[in-house]
Formats: C-alpha cells, sequence, structure tokens
C-alpha cells in the first residue's frame, strides 16, 4: 500500500526561489504537453502516448532546465490525463456517468505546477534528501541540486517517490512511501450507518445498538470566521481579486479543515474497531438539494464545507 506525508517547505529564501522557478518550468513544459495533445486529438482523433511527448520536447530548454526523471514525470501526467479522458468518454457513451466530460485544457497562464521526483533521481545524505537538477540548471545558475530533510519517522529505503507541491504561496514536499499494512478481521454482518450535516457533522448510527455523533460545530466557526475575512478583503474590490494575504488565510483554513476531516475520520475508524464493524455506509444523495430554498447562510456553509472534501 502506498502513503503519503507532506511536509512544508521552510522559509528558507533561496530555496523557496528555486522552487518557484522549478514549478513554473513544470507548468509551462505541462502546458506544452497538453498544447499537442489536444492537437493531435482535434486533427486526428488519437490520444497521444507519453513517449511521444518525451520525443517531441527532450530538446526544449523547459524540459532540460529541470531533472530529467522530473520532466518525464510531468510529460507523463499529461499523457495519463488525456487516457483518463478517453475512458471517461467510453463510460459515458455506455451510460455509466451522466455528465460528458471535457478535453482535459490548459493550466492558467503564470502558475505552478508540481513537480515529482521518482525515487531513483534521489540520493540520502547526512539525514538530508539530495533533489537534483538539469543540466542546463547548472549552466544557467553554477546548482546542480539541493537538499530538504528527511522526515525521522520514514525509512528512504521505503521512499517511492517525492512531489512537490505548490499551493496558496506555499511548498510542501510530499514523500510517497510504501508501507505494509495488516488487514483487520472485522464482521462484514456488523454496519455503521453515516448521515453527514452541518452542526451535527456525523451522525453514526450501528445496527449494533450503538450510536455516537461527531459535532460540526467548531469546524463550522471556523469556516464562517474565514467567509468573513475573505469578505472583508474582497470588499469594494474587482471580480478576480486576489492577495498574498486572501492565499495565506485561505491555506491555513484549508489546513484546518483537513486536520478536522483526518480526525473525525480516525474517529469513526478506530470505533469500527472497537466494535468489531466491517461495513460503513455513508450518505450521499447526489443533487438532492439542487433546487431547494435553504437560505444564503446555510447554502455558502454547505457548498464551501462539500468543496473541501
Amino acid at each position: 500500500m502506498y502513503s503519503c506525508q507532506q511536509v512544508l517547505a521552510s522559509q528558507n529564501n533561496d530555496l523557496i526561489n528555486i522552487l518557484i522557478f522549478l514549478c513554473e518550468e513544470s507548468h509551462k513544459l505541462t502546458n506544452m504537453g497538453i498544447y499537442l495533445a489536444r492537437q493531435l486529438y482535434f486533427k486526428a482523433k488519437k490520444i497521444i502516448g507519453k513517449y511521444d511527448l518525451e520525443k517531441e520536447y527532450k530538446t526544449n530548454n523547459h524540459y532540460k532546465v529541470l531533472h530529467s526523471q522530473a520532466a518525464q514525470q510531468t510529460l507523463h501526467t499529461v499523457a495519463e490525463s488525456f487516457n483518463s479522458y478517453k475512458k471517461l468518454i467510453k463510460a459515458y457513451e455506455q451510460g455509466e456517468i451522466t455528465d460528458r466530460p471535457k478535453v482535459p485544457n490548459y493550466r492558467k497562464k503564470g502558475g505552478l505546477a508540481t513537480l515529482s521526483y521518482p525515487k531513483q533521481a534521489l540520493k540520502l545524505k547526512d539525514n538530508q534528501v539530495k533533489v537534483p537538477l538539469g543540466r542546463t540548471f547548472k549552466r544557467w545558475f553554477g546548482l546542480d541540486s539541493f537538499f530538504i530533510a528527511m522526515p525521522s519517522n520514514l525509512n528512504f529505503d521505503s521512499l517511492k517517490e517525492l512531489r512537490i507541491l505548490p499551493r496558496n504561496n506555499c511548498f510542501y514536499f510530499e514523500f510517497v512511501y510504501e508501507k505494509e499494512i495488516e488487514k483487520p478481521q472485522l464482521n462484514q454482518d456488523n454496519c455503521l450507518l453515516i448521515d453527514p450535516g452541518l452542526n451535527n457533522w456525523l451522525t453514526c448510527v450501528t445496527n449494533v445498538g450503538t450510536s455516537f455523533i461527531v459535532d460540526g460545530k467548531h469546524i463550522k466557526s471556523m469556516n464562517r470566521w474565514y467567509n468573513k475575512q475573505v469578505s472583508v478583503l474582497k470588499e469594494n474590490k474587482p471580480q478576480g481579486f486576489w492577495s498574498n494575504r486572501l492565499a495565506a488565510i485561505t491555506e491555513k483554513r484549508n489546513r484546518q479543515m483537513r486536520d478536522g476531516i483526518n480526525k473525525a475520520a480516525r474517529i469513526v475508524i478506530n470505533y469500527c474497531l472497537r466494535k468489531n464493524i466491517g461495513t460503513i455506509v455513508f450518505g450521499w444523495n447526489k443533487r438532492n438539494k439542487d433546487s431547494i430554498n435553504i437560505g444564503k447562510k446555510i447554502t455558502q456553509n454547505l457548498c464551501r464545507f462539500l468543496l473541501l472534501g
């Protein structure tokens, strides 16, 4: 089984500048790959292969400035997105999904894209992960690698991939590693049914005579405070206004929400393990509230809450 662990990048300005440059180049290379893939699809109705993208762009500076394996991963991601589109179209034509999928589109100009390094490209030195850079990067800037701290709770030998994730003016190092999980032997006839809401975030009832509720008021309160801050910052500003302050509070809010969801999930899983419950049924009534009038405030809370998930 593969798992992930994220570590927030430090405030080292030199490292931040390197990460910005690398993710900008990954962004540009991604759009180049999307352009070629879209042209091939529109003109010949063919889905591009990952090796076709490598062959086309391996002499391009946006490719060469990245480490070769990282650049390959970027282009492989583009090819995979078009392969996924092909499968979704087939599922749509067979009536398995209701909404017609759209051809993968370009990323917004001036953005940052994720950069991935497979384990083969990485080395461990003095408990630091050495992340290589491309030869063109070395020629331009005189630097061939940078170092990040290896998490103390991970074994380098189990590492499969390192991802650099840009998000709201922050950078995260995501370590993908292999972990053996012992599957518990639970009674599949014992069920836990979950009804999601707002104040009563998760109302949980079992068929073994027990029940509990995960309170959602604290999460809801943090989300309302975030909405209030956004409203103040965007007052009298043009459509689409964004700022460093908005990015900072958005990232903080997302981390708070993610932490809350993880803790709620852990409460549910631990409960099932204690009560020998092997089946979880989660209520998900798609579009059942599309046309009802539940008020502006409740709609705002509900929509932001569901978007988080």
